[in-house]
């Protein structure tokens, strides 16, 4: 039985007393915590921005460009030139494959102020409706697409591919031959490897590249 002479402390008290001493310990190392979080520079500093001149399709345009920012997403989210596709954003599919200075490069793995002064080509700038590439006519003729999103990036590449051809080929051979009859079909796959198409489309891709290459000389 407790004592008269002594107060009685219960179990809630206790639990207040703790609590409180619990609170007072760790009051200053909060405060700690937040003078240290406040010398930390601010993640939410305003994108270092840079003013950039790009060359496409033959017009120049100007830009203010986050300076992290992909030749991709320039052209489609800036330029809305969305002909070229997103598709890994890794470089490893093709979809986005653009021309610059005439050389294929996936436009994904690229910073868009790394090309001031550089010619680029996207599929708007190849042909339009009325007056097809014809690359992209050969396309349309033996059915080189399925569900259309590596199109893009298939039709610029297989033009660069036979450019290549064209200009590896050594001065002494007679001019008379076709890029197609001056390379195999094996090597056109191969040089088309990086672009990949998940409709399956490989073997028409093939013959509108091959029907171009037959009339190039």
């Amino acid at each position: 039985m407790q004592s008269p002479d002594k107060p009685e402390i219960t179990r809630r008290d206790l639990l207040i007393v703790g609590a409180a001493s619990v609170a007072m310990t760790a009051a200053p190392s909060a405060v700690n915590a937040q003078a240290a979080a406040d010398k930390l520079p601010s993640t939410a500093e305003a994108p270092a921005m840079s003013k950039v001149t790009l060359t496409v399709n033959g017009a120049n345009r100007e830009l203010e460009l986050d300076t992290r920012t992909t030749l991709l997403d320039a052209l489609r989210e800036h330029l809305q030139l969305t002909g070229t596709k997103k598709g890994c954003d890794h470089g490893q599919c093709g979809a986005c494959t653009v021309m610059v200075d005439g050389q294929r490069i996936n436009s994904c793995l690229t910073l868009a102020v790394m090309h001031e002064g550089d010619e680029i080509t996207t599929i708007e700038g190849l042909g339009t409706p009325g007056n097809l590439h014809p690359m992209q006519a050969a396309f349309v003729k033996h059915d080189g697409y399925q569900c259309g999103y590596c199109t893009p990036g298939q039709i610029c590449s297989a033009v660069a591919v036979l450019n290549e051809i064209k200009a590896g080929i050594p001065s002494h051979v007679s001019a008379d031959l076709t890029v197609a009859q001056q390379t195999t079909a094996a090597e056109l796959r191969e040089r088309m490897s990086g672009n990949i198409c998940r409709c399956g489309a490989y073997s028409n891709i093939l013959d509108a590249i091959t029907e171009v290459a037959g009339g190039q000389t």
